[in-house]
């Protein structure tokens, strides 16, 4: 199992699917996807991210899937997953701060003004260059250096030393192989993966349940 701390700086909350509190396993299907939300609590004002990662029956976690925040400001997020082999899988949420995009949300607002350039543009280049290493050699790994580089040229306009780091090929690779900091995981859940869909009887322990009573009917 990961040695990734259960609490952080940024907290990771109700991930769902959950049966008991995580003491029985969610169930699915081999080749067909399921959503894994969780609450992610934001701090500050800077940019954060989540993942979920999926552990097969061997122990062997798979790459991960990046989250979207399901609505704007809801703390929110959730993720289609698809296990490939029947078994007993585990799930987890990460979260994590996301330096480079917190950079390029000032940045944006600050370059062009003309406030703290040299000092934005070379933390730009810091950045790109420890996101860099985290890529495996290669064109991917060239084209962040190459932005690092573009944005520690001061002998270059500073428009054009921005630009060089917001170039779709970036972003392409960052979203791959973003620069991740804080990372904080939630407990591991179980998940039981079966080759077809059980009759539905079983199959409701997939579903959250209510937490509500039912309402009776009127006599």
């Amino acid at each position: 199992m990961s040695s990734t701390p259960v609490i952080g700086r940024i907290p990771v909350r109700d991930v769902r699917p959950a049966v008991d509190a995580g003491r029985r396993p969610a169930k699915a299907v081999v080749g067909e996807s399921f959503e894994v939300t969780a609450t992610v609590f934001r701090e500050g004002h800077d940019a954060v991210a989540a993942n979920v990662v999926l552990t097969d029956p061997e122990g062997r976690h798979g790459p991960w899937t990046p989250m979207r925040e399901l609505s704007p400001g809801s703390d929110r997020w959730g993720a289609e997953v698809t296990p490939d082999v029947e078994g007993r899988w585990t799930y987890r949420v990460e979260a994590w701060s996301d330096p480079v995009a917190t950079w390029r949300h000032i940045a944006r607002i600050k370059v062009p003004a003309g406030l703290d350039t040299g000092l934005i543009l070379e933390e730009g280049a810091d950045l790109h260059t420890r996101a860099a290493a985290g890529v495996p050699e290669g064109p991917q790994h060239e084209v962040l250096l190459a932005a690092a580089k573009t944005l520690a040229d001061d002998s270059l306009p500073v428009a054009t030393r921005l630009a060089g780091a917001l170039t779709p090929d970036v972003d392409a690779v960052l979203a791959r192989h973003p620069l991740r900091e804080l990372i904080t995981a939630s407990e591991s859940l179980p998940l039981l993966v079966e080759r077809e869909r059980a009759l539905f009887g079983s199959w409701y322990e997939f579903f959250p349940r209510s937490e509500g009573t039912p309402e009776q009917p009127h006599g």
